[in-house]
């Protein structure tokens, strides 16, 4: 959820001075791309904008189109990087006209196929659905184009995601196409008409209650039109209708939804959780994006030292939550930390403070105290193996190994430590070389971010190989 705070931030700013704006999503991508599904960027009529979805080839593009492109309601667009040699080869292996009369290069003097000759004044076109970026990059990136007027209970949603740091799934419909063009290729462009619900939420809550939907007690007789208003659709107390018009039929397939944000909140690390859910009711296909909203990982940093600093700021660049605890008073101070979510001044004995602040967080110890270092591994040790998801000591490793003999000695049973010493990373951060506060910083925001996206750490590059090079 990267850059999430800046869009935040722009957002409510443009509301505010009653500016209009469009969010741009990654929705889904194929092949090699920058940015996953979730990613976004806000772009405002007054010209700012902020955040990326690929990058940096596709910025310029998406902020001249994005008026345009959502005058008619929300959109999906389809950006391809490939080549035209590579797209033309990939429609001859698949043998299918249909698919080549998507993948062909447009010609060279269509205007509506120019990406430099367009402007915002221009009309939205469907059979401009599919664009292409000769970039070499061989992969296309889906992007929802959608009004402020529409996604701002949306971001309200990753708003109270952020503040109450409570994860939630949300289930968005990309497409309502009839079958049998969809059977075609799912990329090809349909009347707008057929996607007048596109962008459509749903939040739904990582555990189901025993109120689950059937939709066969939905009264389709109460509504003449293809949608319903939140008032009349029956949904159950886990599921919340982001706005209105939810089609009757798309109740069919909450169910799958459901169980798919349920695997979603199952998996473990901070990875991006997302996935597609594909549906039909025997006359129109349905595709939805689920996913599993996380708040931004919480580094605790045990110790207000110098070396901090610049742990604080490179963890606030990666948009991470960081709150820092210190028994000094003189060492806490929010002048020291101006970049900080939370500076605190926690006693040693306080260990209830430093359980609820450590729950599902980084922790990093470095006071540069043998006292302080000793009474807050005590505690952190001794705490259940998924209460923590990083912990990591500063200091040579026989200064570790001391402090936890130290620890051991003074309990009654030792072995209740063991969980704790087969998670704790000491040294604490990976040595990638350079001296100072800032090389320290670096390698401990490696290694939290190795962790917790569950990366193994790539040592050296793979050997190259004849083939990569071309006699001439």
């Amino acid at each position: 959820m990267n850059q999430v705070s800046d869009i935040l931030a722009l957002a409510e700013a443009a509301l505010a001075d009653n500016i209009d704006a469009v969010l741009a999503t990654v929705v889904r991508t194929e092949g090699s791309a920058y940015r996953r599904p979730g990613a976004m960027m806000l772009i405002c009529e007054d010209g700012r904008s902020v955040g990326m979805v690929s990058g940096g080839c596709l910025e310029r593009h998406l902020i001249q189109r994005a008026f345009w492109l959502t005058q008619n309601g929300a959109c999906v667009q389809v950006y391809r990087t490939g080549s035209a040699q590579d797209r033309q080869s990939t429609a001859q292996a698949l043998s299918d006209p249909l698919q080549a009369l998507f993948l062909d290069e447009p010609a060279p003097d269509s205007p509506a196929n120019d990406t430099e000759s367009m402007t915002a004044d221009e009309p939205y076109d469907d059979a401009d659905d599919s664009m292409n970026f000769g970039l070499g990059c061989h992969g296309s990136v889906h992007v929802l184009f959608e009004r402020m007027a529409q996604t701002q209970p949306f971001l309200t949603t990753i708003k109270e995601v952020r503040s109450k740091q409570r994860p939630i799934g949300i289930a968005t419909l990309l497409k309502a196409a009839p079958l049998e063009a969809d059977a075609h290729q799912i990329n090809i462009p349909f009347p707008k008409s057929r996607l007048s619900t596109c962008g459509l939420r749903l939040n739904i809550a990582a555990t189901p209650n025993s109120s689950t939907t059937n939709s066969s007690t939905t009264n389709s007789s109460t509504t003449n039109s293809s949608t319903t208003s939140a008032s009349t659709t029956e949904l159950s107390d886990d599921i919340k209708l982001l706005g209105t018009g939810l089609e009757a039929s798309c109740l069919e397939v909450i169910p799958q939804l459901q169980a798919a944000v349920e695997a979603l909140s199952l998996q473990s690390g901070a990875k991006g959780r997302y996935q597609h859910v594909c549906y039909n009711d025997g006359n129109t296909s349905y595709e939805w994006l689920v996913q599993y909203l996380m708040p931004p990982i919480h580094l605790l940093i045990c110790g207000a030292g110098t070396d901090a600093i610049p742990l604080v700021r490179m963890a606030k660049m990666l948009d991470w939550r960081v709150s820092i605890i210190d028994s000094r008073a003189n060492y806490a101070t929010r002048l020291r930390f101006i970049d900080a979510d939370l500076v605190q001044v926690v006693g040693l004995e306080d260990t209830k403070a430093l359980r609820q602040l450590s729950k599902n967080s980084a922790v990093a110890l470095m006071s540069h105290s043998l006292t302080q270092d000793r009474a807050r591994l005590k505690t952190l040790l001794q705490l259940p193996v998924d209460h923590l998801a990083y912990l990591g000591q500063l200091g040579p490793r026989y200064r570790t190994e001391r402090l936890i003999n130290e620890i051991a000695q003074a309990l009654p049973d030792p072995t209740v430590l063991r969980g704790g010493i087969a998670k704790l990373y000491f040294p604490i951060g990976y040595k990638l070389g350079g001296d100072g506060p800032e090389a320290l910083a670096l390698g401990i925001i490696a290694q939290i971010s190795a962790v917790m996206y569950q990366q193994e750490p790539i040592n050296s590059p793979a050997p190259l190989t004849d083939s990569l090079f071309v006699t001439v």
